[in-house]
């Protein structure tokens, strides 16, 4: 066998072995992308998704961002304000406030994920706003602000002060309910009912009790709503 068809018959075999390798790599990305988990919405597949005990979804002590006498519909969201996903969900909730404003309910619920550093002391400042009747401002503050004081590896409970001066809170009153016992045992138990409702992360968020898909648009949620209005 001359050389040169040795050579030709080599460069065959590697020509072949590569087109069998690029179809097996297609064939795969094809099949992670019609088989990779998405977010199920409600009613989506052959059973809708159980409606969460609403004993458990809001308790009397729950925080409201809005609250109308006999609205036909509660949205609750908990959510961590260190959280990027739920930074980046705060335009979508706001838009929703100002769409069916003097309609519906909207409920905050503490979630402050472990692995967040100040999502603890930032809930317990929310919390502590709160009960000087300034949540919704404080509320916008911790997302309008996250950029600046999220994922530190240091405690920003100081910039948290700052944002009750600026607010012209009681700041005796403010730091020693921030600081207290009974405001950590006040997010605890709302992390605890996240944890009953099954919730793993953050933001999740529940129409009437019925589970939204993950990061859910301006849309999905309207349409969840209108369908409860209805």
């Amino acid at each position: 066998m001359s050389k040169n068809l040795i050579i030709t018959l080599c460069l065959l075999v590697v020509a072949a072995l590569g087109i069998g390798l690029l179809v097996y790599l297609d064939g795969d990305e094809a099949t992670t992308a019609q088989g990779a988990a998405r977010p199920t919405a409600p009613g989506d597949g052959p059973e809708e998704q159980p409606t969460a005990p609403a004993d458990v979804l809001v308790r009397e002590n729950s925080r409201y961002l809005d609250q109308v006498e006999d609205a036909q519909v509660t949205v609750v969201e908990f959510l961590d304000f260190e959280c990027e996903a739920c930074r980046a969900q705060y335009p979508v909730m706001e838009r929703l406030r100002e769409d069916y404003d003097g309609r519906i309910n909207m409920v905050i619920r503490y979630f402050p994920l472990p692995g967040h550093l100040n999502s603890g002391p930032s809930a317990a400042a929310v919390e502590a706003a709160a009960r000087q009747d300034a949540l919704d401002e404080m509320y916008q503050r911790m997302f309008e602000t996250q950029g600046e004081w999220g994922e530190s590896r240091e405690d920003q409970s100081e910039v948290f002060v700052g944002f009750a001066e600026d607010l012209g809170l009681d700041m005796d009153e403010f730091v020693e309910t921030m600081e207290s016992e009974e405001t950590e045992a006040r997010v605890q138990a709302d992390f605890d009912d996240g944890l009953l409702l099954g919730v793993q992360g953050t933001p999740t968020i529940f129409v009437n009790g019925r589970p939204a898909p993950s990061m859910p648009s301006h849309e999905v949620l309207s349409a969840m709503i209108d369908s409860e209005l209805e």
